[in-house]
């Protein structure tokens, strides 16, 4: 549907109340994201050609187009999904590694493309060099977990599972929100979408905090589905201003509620870095590392302990 173009001073865009309307949060894009679609038309001429050839040649060329776009699908998705691993903080490989499948379906493509009768030997040729052009155009899939050294396993596929349905619940929002055909309340469940997944960032990076923010990611967040698409099939019948500026006040409190159970989760994992370092300097100073003295150090005996005496000890060379 066509939307009408708008800025900071053009007119309607700005609220009732005088505010201007809220920062659009730019969905999360790679940079190589519009790559895919140029190969795709660049083996266009496999399609139209196909209709000049005998059934034999018409198939080939059929069967090359198809998986050079299937191909190109397939990396997009692998963009898309190496697009949302870069933006987190912590955040496992992609499942399935999309532009390495989408770089064989692209070489098998080209070769299929110019294979001919007695040219087999060429036809793979050209297939390798595809396979090896693919990957010096887009990369390749991350191929490890990032962020997660040292977690729980079963506790971090707990908290993702529950994370995949608090997101399936916002992508509903967002669904439900744009049928109301308002384009500052789009960008407004946008923000508030950008505060929820600041909860789940803090969630994936530790997830002993899940059992602190599952009330949060599931009741508080289907609640707000709900209000939404009740919102917008209200709002779209009757442009009700009241009914608007009570379901923005609601995704206000609601916004502040989250981002300051976020902060809470981030405190607290500040309270426990600080015990943690606070546990490691007495274990160094029981085993003589750091002198009771205060004031003094003494020499640490290995390079492990030179390296965390200096670590938890910023200031001991200016005190020298």
């Amino acid at each position: 549907m066509a939307q009408r173009f708008g800025g900071r001073f053009s007119p309607d865009m700005r609220r009732q109340d005088g505010n201007l309307n809220p920062v659009p949060v730019a969905p999360i894009r790679h940079r190589l994201a519009g790559r895919p679609k140029y190969v795709t038309l660049a083996a266009v001429p496999l399609l139209f050609g196909a209709f000049f050839q005998d059934p034999t040649g018409m198939a080939g060329n059929l069967a090359a187009f198809g998986m050079i776009a299937g191909a190109m699908w397939m990396t997009g998705q692998g963009l898309a999904a190496e697009a949302a691993y870069e933006v987190r903080r912590v955040a496992r490989r992609p499942a399935i590694p999309r532009k390495l499948f989408g770089g064989v379906l692209a070489g098998l493509g080209l070769g299929v493309g110019v294979a001919e009768p007695g040219s087999l030997m060429g036809a793979g040729a050209v297939g390798v060099t595809g396979l090896v052009l693919h990957w010096l155009a887009f990369g390749s899939d991350p191929m490890r977990d990032k962020g997660m050294a040292g977690t729980d396993g079963f506790q971090q596929d707990r908290a993702q599972k529950m994370i995949d349905e608090a997101e399936t619940h916002l992508a509903q929002m967002r669904d439900a929100i744009r049928r109301a055909g308002d384009r500052w309340l789009d960008a407004r469940v946008d923000r508030f979408a950008a505060t929820v997944e600041e909860l789940f960032d803090r969630v994936r990076s530790n997830p002993g905090d899940l059992s602190a923010a599952r009330r949060y990611m599931g009741v508080y967040l289907v609640g707000a589905r709900d209000a939404t698409v009740k919102f917008a099939d209200l709002y779209r019948q009757t442009r009700d201003p009241a009914t608007r500026t009570s379901y923005e006040t609601f995704l206000d409190d609601l916004e502040q509620d989250f981002s300051a159970k976020s902060q809470r989760l981030l405190e607290g994992d500040r309270t426990d870095l600080d015990i943690e370092i606070s546990v490691l300097r007495d274990r160094l100073a029981r085993e003589g590392v750091r002198s009771d003295e205060p004031g003094r150090l003494d020499a640490p005996r290995t390079e492990t302990a030179r390296f965390l005496d200096g670590l938890l000890t910023p200031g001991r060379d200016k005190a020298r």
